[in-house]
């Protein structure tokens, strides 16, 4: 009885991520009055929300504090890569210049103009930038953050905006005084660079800010993945979501971060797709819409960088091909989805049915006990959670494989 519990808490929390109080009301009142089908017009369109909602990240600083490298990494691309921004050329623009995430188009880092290098107040800059189509700004300095950072920073606050401090180039700064010393602590010097940065931002007018130290080459040292964590964290919900879905695969925390993110979708494609009536295996390609069945796992790749795009990236910077990485994942998964793999799929997933029937039969709070053991909905529901599991089995082979090779 506690474990149903508590799956139950642990769905009606995943429930809350996505849908307001007034949506959950909705759904259970269109339930109460048109069954399944009335429910997954609401559901089509929270999908379709996910799927279209856009995430604009604004990188600000002065020319040669790493903005393109930041903006880059965040890609998961080098300066090599096509499409990625240009680094260490003058800036000549004083216009915001937008770059789309390699896989995922309504993601856009935006690299703005310092302060520092336009004629601009505070104020007048982030209208001239503007200002309110960014979800939150990360603020660069090579070195010391100057007084227009702070500046600048007070004024998104004020405008009721997140800003993060990144000092960059940390990497540069510790190998200089590693090879000036005869004894050398990284930790004890890292602190040093960040107590001064935040005494410097202090006297400024900022209290208490957090700096995070990072190199935009080295994206799974220093405080780069911390970094990641607080700028998901400070988005709402669905935003979050598309962030985590938008960052490389640069640590296995942030791959299983992908994971609670995408196991909180496939119960609304689960009712997409099937209705609720019990159904053979050998019907299942009846049963279950194949378009979303096939779309989903398309999806749970992409969000898993183990797309071909993802992986062509991921095998120019390593120097193995993408057959090497594919090959390194081991799974059919990775090839051609077709109605015959879903086929095999379900055929495996009457296997784990019972294991999930706990979990699904609360999905949607005070309705889903509709749906039974034997329901095209708990077919569906099992064959995504059972395609999502070996992807992110997938996405953590080939991320030992790319650690290796580099």
């Amino acid at each position: 009885m506690g474990n149903a519990s508590s799956s139950q808490q642990t769905a009606q929390s995943e429930t809350s991520t996505y849908f307001t109080q007034e949506e959950i009301s909705k759904l259970k009142s269109d339930f109460e009055t048109g069954g399944v089908e009335k429910v997954k017009s609401l559901l089509k369109k929270k999908v379709k929300e996910l799927d279209n909602t856009e995430l604009n990240i604004a990188v600000t600083g002065d020319t040669g504090a790493g903005k393109s490298s930041l903006i880059n990494a965040m890609r998961g691309l080098c300066s090599e890569d096509e499409g990625a921004a240009a680094v260490g050329t003058t800036e000549t623009t004083m216009e915001p210049t937008g770059y789309s995430h390699p896989t995922l188009p309504n993601v856009r880092y935006w690299d703005l103009p310092g302060i520092g290098t336009t004629q601009f107040t505070a104020g007048s800059y982030l209208k001239e930038m503007e200002f309110k189509k960014y979800d939150f700004f990360i603020i660069v300095a090579a070195g010391r953050f100057t007084e227009n950072d702070a500046k600048l920073a007070k004024e998104i606050k004020r405008l009721g905006k997140e800003f993060y401090f990144v000092r960059s180039k940390i990497d540069a700064d510790l190998d200089s005084m590693r090879k000036e010393r005869k004894t050398f602590d990284e930790g004890a010097e890292m602190g040093k660079i960040r107590s001064d940065c935040v005494s410097r931002l202090g006297k400024a007018g900022i209290p208490d800010p957090t700096v995070f130290l990072i190199s935009s080459f080295e994206p799974d040292r220093y405080d780069f993945p911390r970094l990641m964590e607080a700028l998901g964290d400070g988005l709402p919900s669905i935003k979050e979501s598309v962030f985590i879905l938008a960052l490389p695969n640069i640590n296995v925390q942030i791959i299983r971060k992908k994971r609670e993110v995408l196991v909180k979708r496939i119960w609304m494609l689960a009712i997409m797709s099937g209705g609720v009536g019990a159904i053979p295996v050998p019907g299942l390609s009846a049963a279950c819409d194949m378009g979303i069945l096939i779309g989903a796992i398309i999806d749970f790749r992409k969000g898993l960088c183990l797309d071909d795009v993802a992986l062509r990236i991921l095998a120019e910077r390593t120097g193995k091909s993408v057959e090497d990485l594919k090959a390194a994942a081991q799974s059919f998964l990775l090839g051609e989805i077709t109605a015959p793999i879903i086929v095999r799929m379900g055929l495996g997933a009457v296997a784990v049915t019972v294991s999930v029937v706990g979990t699904a039969l609360y999905l949607i709070p005070g309705i889903g006990s509709v749906f039974g053991a034997g329901s095209s909905f708990l077919m569906t529901y099992s064959i995504l959670t059972k395609a999502l599991q070996l992807l992110v089995e997938c996405a953590e082979k080939v991320l030992a494989v790319a650690k290796g090779a580099e």
